[in-house]
């Protein structure tokens, strides 16, 4: 049986909003899972579920082997961090941090040496004599975080911790969540809608959209094997691109055509013939004045190591990634083609990969 496991989890609040429409996912011990999502998807009010802050409606939960779908947040022996830091004002930082520590009976010398650790590790040195009120809110979410982290419970749940947090701070401090959590082997629920740090952190990410599970699966799974399409647009920026067509079998070929006629490309695999989208990602169009697609350059995003082009084409809008050096005008025409070794089959039907 899984480290932590949710069957049939659905939360359904008075007013009849249902936030979580009836999910299963079986986590392994020291796993790092990540819940991606949208605004609405469900995804904080998962993790509140697993922290015993919300009751599901439906469903259980356990955390090694127990059950916990009924018992109080103090009983689950979690370690939580969320997006709205809750520090203690009356104590200092120092004090925050050992609170969980001396809590539970922990004696002063091991106290002492794991709260050292965590604060070198997270650069407080300078904060631990301050209380909260004298901190901004950027280094208050650092103290709750290491309040957390000083810990090692059974799981860690933790909702947008780096939220409030400038670049150099997240990109630091996710290297220092992820070494932590290695070290310890602490299982991990984490909720962020920021995919980049999805894509680092995650063993397995968790893709959510209306309350259900859209796909479970390592960081290029989700990326190169997006489930349907609602997970292929919203993993990956840009998103996929998607041109809408037929497939047909030629001489033991599937054979994609486009909706215009005016392309025809073989994909991969076996897939039943009629209505599909090909999904493709920017990275895999490539300019090519030999391409068999022409178009416009509608706009040229420059983003340091590499452009962006979104063309409109036969295909309609799709956008693809050229070098950084060669600027676009609008409106200059260009050549391109699709890698075949990297397009996905959507099924015209429900929007599921073929």
């Amino acid at each position: 049986m899984s480290f932590l496991q949710l069957s049939g989890v659905e939360k359904t609040y008075p007013d009849g909003t249902r936030a979580v429409r009836g999910i299963n996912l079986s986590v392994e011990q020291g796993e790092f899972i990540v819940l991606l999502g949208p605004s609405g998807c469900g995804k904080t009010t998962t993790l509140r579920m697993i922290a015993g802050l919300e009751l599901a409606t439906a469903g259980s939960i356990s955390i090694g082997g127990r059950d916990v779908t009924l018992l109080r947040p103090s009983q689950r022996d979690v370690g939580m961090v969320f997006q709205f830091y809750a520090l203690y004002p009356h104590l200092s930082v120092r004090q925050n941090i050992e609170f969980p520590l001396r809590s539970s009976g922990m004696a002063g010398a091991e106290v002492e040496s794991r709260v050292q650790a965590v604060v070198r590790q997270m650069g407080l040195e300078p904060l631990l004599r301050s209380f909260p009120r004298q901190l901004s809110g950027g280094d208050q979410q650092k103290v709750s975080l290491a309040r957390a982290m000083v810990r090692s419970p059974a799981v860690y749940l933790m909702d947008e911790p780096l939220g409030t947090l400038d670049s150099d701070q997240k990109i630091k401090l996710r290297e220092f969540i992820r070494a932590r959590q290695l070290d310890l082997q602490v299982t991990t629920i984490y909720v962020t809608h920021d995919q980049e740090e999805a894509m680092s952190l995650a063993d397995r990410i968790v893709v959510m959209e209306g309350g259900l599970i859209q796909q479970v699966g390592t960081p290029a799974e989700v990326y190169d094997r997006p489930s349907n399409l609602f997970v292929a647009k919203f993993v990956g920026s840009p998103g996929m691109n998607f041109v809408k067509g037929t497939l047909s079998h030629e001489q033991g070929r599937s054979v994609f055509t486009s909706q215009s006629g005016a392309t025809r490309i073989a994909v991969r695999g076996q897939h039943a013939a009629g209505p599909v989208t090909l999904g493709i990602r920017s990275e895999h169009v490539h300019l090519d004045a030999q391409g068999a697609v022409s178009g416009r350059v509608a706009t040229d995003e420059y983003l340091g190591g590499y452009r962006n082009l979104h063309a409109d084409s036969e295909l309609g809008r799709i956008v693809l990634r050229s070098d950084a050096g060669a600027a676009h005008a609008a409106g200059a025409e260009l050549r391109f083609q699709l890698d075949p070794e990297h397009i996905v089959i959507f099924r015209e039907a429900g929007g599921g990969a073929a």
